[in-house]
């Protein structure tokens, strides 16, 4: 069974994502903060971490930040709880490394539905064959990315979503089909999560960045 931390300081919610999630089949453990947090990750690590971002003490940025310099602790998979118009912090977690994001008020199905489709990370596993569009060099067995000659750190998602746009160079592709072939959604209506993952993208890749290009009221395409 697949444990996930649940870290919010508001009692009600906490335990609100506890009972759906434990009702969906996984083993829940919840937090109100950083400080109790961080112990439970020296214990054992989760396959995934629901993380608020509005904490006390130290907020969720600052305890993200911490959990990608970690070594045991970098690749586990962390959705941020975000407030409504907090565009902002969605774009800094996701420049940290967070996987994806929820804003609040959110509907349980919508958290459990996104939950499932970060931890379906085999469904978007790109494939082991090195991929080169422009300067960008990505090699899916050795699981780096160089943009013009420079190493880039990227989240397990923009990992995922820069292979897909280069294993289909050229060919144009729409949001809904990125959220479906990459995120693993089986709905539409969450474009801005690909808006803001590819804005990410092309920040960390620097002037080869530019080599993903937006097709107005379409998608993304990159090269070609």
């Amino acid at each position: 069974m697949q444990r996930i931390f649940v870290v919010e300081d508001d009692d009600s919610i906490r335990e609100m994502l506890m009972y759906a999630l434990g009702t969906a089949g996984f083993d829940v453990q919840g937090f109100s903060d950083g400080g109790e947090l961080l112990p439970a990750l020296a214990q054992r690590l989760p396959a995934l971490i629901l993380l608020d971002i509005m904490l006390p003490g130290e907020d969720g940025i600052s305890l993200l930040q911490k959990l990608r310099q970690s070594g045991p602790c970098r690749d586990v998979p962390v959705i941020m709880l975000t407030a409504k118009g907090g565009e902002l912090d969605r774009i800094r977690g996701l420049d940290l490394g967070a996987d994806d994001y929820v804003t609040k008020p959110f509907s349980i199905l919508e958290v459990i539905s996104r939950v499932k489709a970060v931890l379906r990370r085999g469904a978007a596993a790109p494939d082991s064959a090195e991929l080169a569009v422009g300067d960008i060099v990505l090699d899916g067995d050795r699981h780096t990315v160089f943009a013009g000659g420079e190493p880039v750190s990227l989240t397990f998602r923009e990992f995922a979503l820069l292979a897909h746009l280069m294993r289909n160079a050229g060919i144009v592709l729409s949001r809904d089909r990125l959220l479906e072939q990459v995120w693993g959604y089986d709905y539409s209506g969450e474009s801005r999560t690909v808006d803001m993952h590819i804005k990410s993208l092309r920040k960390k890749l620097g002037d080869a960045g530019a080599a993903i290009v937006t097709v107005r009221n379409v998608g993304y395409k990159i090269g070609g």
